[in-house]
């Protein structure tokens, strides 16, 4: 699929597989929908690390929202015992930054983390990466050894405001709370595709790790290798008839809510339709 960015250095886009170009491929997607609020959702176990996690997926978003939850825990969002990142409308009409709430403490909304990165989603047709990776024992919130780093598609992205996390990740990371994957439970949602979600336990991975520049297009890389940890999971989508199956070998499988075989899509950051 062709990919555009306002802001960003390109991401991938070569359609049909192209595989000369890509040293590691990924062939599906999983489409989730708003109108019915399809999810995928698994409860945590104890895990590795309080205070270090790592996060990386690739996405497109072809609809808007004025919130868009992409990786959540139970209990709402700006309140409650929530946490979630998710894109988040910023100029009226789009979807366009995207946001950590809720990441510590035992308040949820705001506490932890609000962090707008400054660059701006527009792409309606492309996939970007999207890289996390938080260590509360860090000292500030600026640069690649923060406490919360975040690249998009390879690109250190700039926080305008930030509420800086401490302590224990007990709202992202906890034993026995509800975690969502592709639309939160109950708020306001819209239409997401995502490919390849890792998320590790108790680890501060570099982005590098997940991608890598070719050519002036950022391009997944082969993520086996890593250490993923109690809760740690990768969801390839893979299996139509099993989206929530677990790639990492922790066998840390999500129950699909509303998404039948037809919600895996052979559109993803090397294959396109």
């Amino acid at each position: 699929m062709p990919f555009s960015k306002d802001i960003l250095a390109g991401s991938s886009g070569q359609g049909g597989g192209a595989s000369g170009f890509y040293g590691y491929q990924i062939e599906q997607s999983a489409r989730f929908d708003a109108s019915t609020s399809s999810r995928l959702y698994r409860t945590f176990g104890s895990p590795s690390g309080a205070t270090k996690l790592t996060i990386s997926f690739w996405c497109k978003i072809p609809s808007i929202a004025s919130y868009q939850q992409i990786f959540s825990r139970s209990g709402g969002y700006g309140g409650g015992n929530g946490a979630s990142i998710a894109l988040e409308d910023s100029l009226g009409g789009y979807s366009d930054i995207m946001t950590m709430y809720g990441m510590t403490g035992s308040t949820g909304g705001n506490g932890g983390a609000n962090t707008y990165p400054a660059n701006a989603f527009r792409d309606r047709g492309g996939w970007s990466h999207i890289h996390y990776k938080v260590d509360t024992s860090k000292t500030g919130m600026s640069g690649n050894n923060a406490k919360v780093v975040m690249h998009i598609n390879g690109v250190l992205s700039v926080f305008v405001t930030t509420n800086e996390p401490s302590g224990n990740l007990n709202n992202f990371n906890d034993n026995g709370s509800v975690h969502n994957i592709g639309n939160g439970n109950g708020n306001t949602q819209g239409d997401i595709y995502l490919a390849e979600f890792i998320f590790l336990d108790n680890q501060y991975e570099d982005y590098t790790s997940f991608g890598e520049s070719k050519n002036g297009v950022w391009i997944p890389k082969d993520p086996s290798g890593l250490t993923f940890g109690n809760n740690g999971f990768h969801l390839k989508y893979e299996d139509a008839s099993d989206l929530g199956n677990d790639s990492s070998g922790n066998n840390n499988d999500f129950t699909a809510n509303n998404m039948g075989t037809d919600h895996q899509v052979l559109d993803s950051p090397t294959f396109g339709e």
